[in-house]
């Protein structure tokens, strides 16, 4: 079944964790991709208090001198919130920069057989991560309606669109090292539901703040994984 094919290369994922060489692309994923957030969240926070620092005027209340504090103090509090949209953008820029190590790492202990991949030239890895993200941020502000008219179905929506991108994205990082561009998106077309099944419930988690943190890199793993079994 696709399902239990996703999880055991969820698990199998997972537990490389105590190799060296994948314990330590993991945590240095984990460091850049909070750096982003809080980068991100700083940039957002110096806006608002360059807006409203000295106080702000609001109608039949006068003026509210204390917002620029509750901005301050909030900090946080923001960064928790904006890693929830920030985060599938940043795990395609996580991914993009490691996904060769991860998978060399994957490969070197669970499929030892296999030549040597062929890395993606830079030029055409940094053109493609360029569009991607252009294509992701695009589409999600699109969303912005769909989240408008079904409030309900919001989050769904959100996992839905991004499983979907997500998957594509990184299955074609993975399959580009063994079998070129076109190859990559033969393979997309082939396994296209399960795929899109997979990159769902990478979003989930990637929506819950702190623990979304560590799906970067763990997904480029999961669907090294996945490319090798599905193959």
């Amino acid at each position: 079944m696709a399902i239990g094919t996703i999880f055991a290369s969820f698990f199998a994922a997972l537990g490389q964790m105590a190799d060296r060489r994948f314990a330590r692309v993991f945590w240095l994923g984990v460091g850049l991709t909070l750096a982003l957030l809080i980068g991100a969240s700083a940039g957002l926070l110096a806006l608002l208090e360059y807006l409203f620092g000295a106080g702000v005027t609001l109608p039949l209340i006068g003026e509210v001198a204390w917002l620029g504090d509750l901005i301050s103090w909030a900090g946080f509090g923001v960064m928790l919130v904006l890693s929830v949209f920030l985060m599938v953008p940043a795990a395609s820029a996580i991914t993009s920069m490691f996904l060769d190590t991860v998978a060399d790492a994957v490969e070197a202990k669970h499929y030892p057989h296999l030549p040597k991949a062929t890395p993606v030239p830079f030029g055409d890895a940094f053109r493609d991560t360029v569009n991607f993200l252009g294509v992701l941020i695009g589409a999600n502000i699109l969303a912005l309606i769909a989240y408008a008219l079904l409030p309900f179905a919001a989050l769904f929506i959100f996992w839905g669109l991004n499983g979907y991108l997500l998957g594509r994205e990184y299955v074609a990082l993975a399959a580009m090292r063994r079998e070129g561009r076109d190859g990559a998106r033969a393979f997309w077309k082939r396994h296209k539901g399960t795929l899109w099944l997979a990159g769902i419930l990478m979003a989930i988690p990637l929506s819950v703040p702190l623990l979304n943190l560590a799906i970067p890199i763990l997904g480029a793993a999961t669907f090294t994984h996945l490319y090798h079994r599905l193959k």
